[in-house]
């Protein structure tokens, strides 16, 4: 333990830990725009290139950056001196001056931390005239928006892409002035090996990464008197939606979004779980004819585009391990404009699907070619994220916490627990598993829950015994944990029957396109705590009980696994290459 004094507090700390992590121990605040600490998911930010947690310590000249310095024994620091105060207002006014003016039109305005860092220490002028840097803004990709205008290169992004998911989009460029973040040979967003998980922008302090805005487009949808326009909504969302309106951490609020979507004007409103049901009935078969011997072992799951287009770029020998199943909202798609558009006496070519989803992947998988019903019909048209569907909600007047409760629409509005809990780490294979089980066994009631299958850890395993039999499972959340899976998979270091794979912290709940939780990974368990108690409360827990699966398949699949199944619920995979 190390002892110090902080503004004439005595602490005393483990060896080895910063200023601001000392201060923070003993309520001490200290301003900070670079600093990241998320130990729970690796990911620490130490490059201290704001400048802004400077701070005194006394037998030294020059201040010091809080984020940064370890603690020693004996130091006396002082947060709050007229000269530590001063250099973090400088800082700030500064990073003000080369920063554009629009915050009334950002997309971050309220919920910016250089904006709140600015009204903290009281800046109403910018003192310093400086030529402001112009930077073309990149709008290539379907999902995500780079304005390097507005960066402050806290590297933040930089870190998460870098080193938390491995996947190596973005590096400082430049020096001086001059330095920006930027991409390899400055290519666009959707020429780089990006997965698009959003967690750079989930990260980013400032409006320098957004999400790809499509409200506009859905309110020109449902304003369009030719046009049938139905939402699904994912099982992440209901967990997470209510924190916009003030609502704790974790509060599911199902009905309340089934009737502010009603309100808002869709024609029906679809839960993406009886989606998740239908993945699980040809997922869990393609498990179980793999372990028979027909096709190769691991089987790992596909319901995240992020996931997948990183094993496209990174892993390209192993694209026969995933699972040729879309993902829940594209099945839905492929489904809602075949049997329902049939079922509503609906024509195909004007309904209009939305996906209300946690993630901005999605926006760029509903772009994918393959991913269509043929002739450019896609199987989703539109995607926005929880954000987006919170920016509707207040657009449209709604008091949000003041609507009854409502139920999804009928013909495929049943949905099971085990498709819930798609929202989480592990939901998918725990889901697949509980109906492998009963299919294996031939046993009405198998095993519901698999807890071994659960938890925070970046990469879990598990043994599952089933009639007998042992299968070993994987499960990894964050791209950095999925590359340490595939390599010992690509390089026989490991044995598995069946691997996991989300893009985010938590799966899910922590997607990109979810409500800003400052970092707090408690919130996160908060919402997964939530999805599983929403499983628990569920009447069905199996996805092959629920009866509309049950007559969707008597009624137009015929079988998992079938040829029309295979036509409008398998996709295939793309070798892509890396930039270098």
């Amino acid at each position: 333990m190390i002892n110090l004094t902080i503004n004439n507090n005595k602490v005393s700390v483990e060896e080895g830990i910063t200023i601001l992590k000392a201060a923070n121990q003993i309520g001490v605040h200290i301003p900070t725009l670079c600093n990241l600490d998320m130990h729970d998911i690796k990911m620490m930010n130490k490059v201290a290139t704001c400048r802004v947690c400077m701070v005194e310590i006394e037998g030294r000249k020059n201040l010091a950056p809080a984020c940064s310095t370890e603690v020693t024994e004996g130091m006396v620091v002082h947060t709050n001196t007229l000269r530590a105060v001063k250099s973090r207002r400088a800082m700030v006014e500064l990073l003000l001056s080369n920063h554009p003016k629009d915050c009334l039109i950002c997309e971050r305005n309220q919920n910016c931390e250089l904006q709140s860092l600015a009204a903290e220490l009281g800046i109403r002028e910018i003192k310093y005239k400086v030529h402001r840097s112009e930077h073309k803004k990149d709008t290539s990709s379907f999902s995500l928006i780079r304005n390097a205008d507005k960066c402050i290169l806290c590297r933040r992004c930089e870190t998460m892409c870098n080193e938390v998911q491995t996947v190596g989009v973005y590096s400082a460029v430049h020096r001086g002035f001059d330095t920006v973040i930027g991409t390899a040979f400055d290519n666009p967003m959707l020429d780089t090996v990006c997965t698009f998980c959003g967690q750079c922008v989930s990260v980013c302090p400032t409006g320098a990464l957004t999400q790809v805005d499509n409200v506009s487009e859905v309110w020109a949808a449902l304003n369009d008197p030719e046009k049938y326009v139905v939402v699904q909504t994912a099982p992440a969302v209901r967990v997470a939606l209510g924190e916009e309106f003030g609502l704790p951490a974790g509060t599911n609020v199902k009905g309340k979004m089934v009737a502010a979507l009603k309100h808002i004007g869709f024609k029906k409103v679809y839960d993406t779980v009886f989606a998740a049901d239908l993945t699980i009935m040809e997922e869990a078969n393609e498990l179980i004819e793999r372990i028979n011997g027909n096709g190769r072992l691991p089987i790992l799951t596909s319901c995240c585009p992020a996931w997948v287009k990183f094993i496209e770029h990174q892993f390209p020998e192993l694209l026969d391990v995933p699972s040729t199943c879309k993902s829940p909202h594209e099945m839905f798609g492929a489904i809602a404009k075949t049997y329902l558009a049939k079922k509503l006496g609906i024509d195909p070519r004007k309904m209009v699907v939305v996906s209300v989803m946690p993630c901005i992947a999605k926006k760029y998988e509903a772009a994918r070619p393959e991913l269509s019903l043929g002739d450019d019909e896609k199987n989703v048209d539109l995607v926005i994220s929880t954000r987006e569907l919170t920016k509707m909600i207040r657009e449209a007047g709604i008091n949000f916490n003041m609507l009854p409760d409502e139920e999804y629409d009928e013909i495929m509005g049943t949905s099971s627990g085990a498709g819930v809990i798609f929202g989480t780490s592990g939901g998918v294979i725990e889901a697949a598993l509980r109906t492998a089980n009963v299919w294996l066994t031939g046993e009405k009631l198998g095993k519901i829950d698999f807890k071994e299958l659960r938890g925070h850890k970046g990469i879990r395993e598990a043994e599952v015994e089933i009639n007998g039999n042992k299968y070993n499972i994987a499960i990894a959340h964050g791209l950095g944990n999925a590359r340490e899976l595939l390599e010992n998979v690509r390089d026989n270091k490991a044995n598995y029957h069946a691997i996991e794979i989300m893009a985010c912290p938590r799966g899910c709940v922590g997607g990109g396109g979810q409500p800003y939780y400052e970092h707090d990974i408690t919130v996160l368990d908060k919402r997964t705590e939530s999805i599983f108690d929403d499983d628990e409360k569920s009447t069905i827990r199996f996805s092959h009980e629920n009866p509309e699966i049950q007559k969707l398949y008597e009624e137009f699949l015929e079988k998992p696994g079938s040829h029309k199944a295979h036509e409008l619920l398998h996709t295939k995979f793309t070798k892509r290459g890396l930039i270098i």
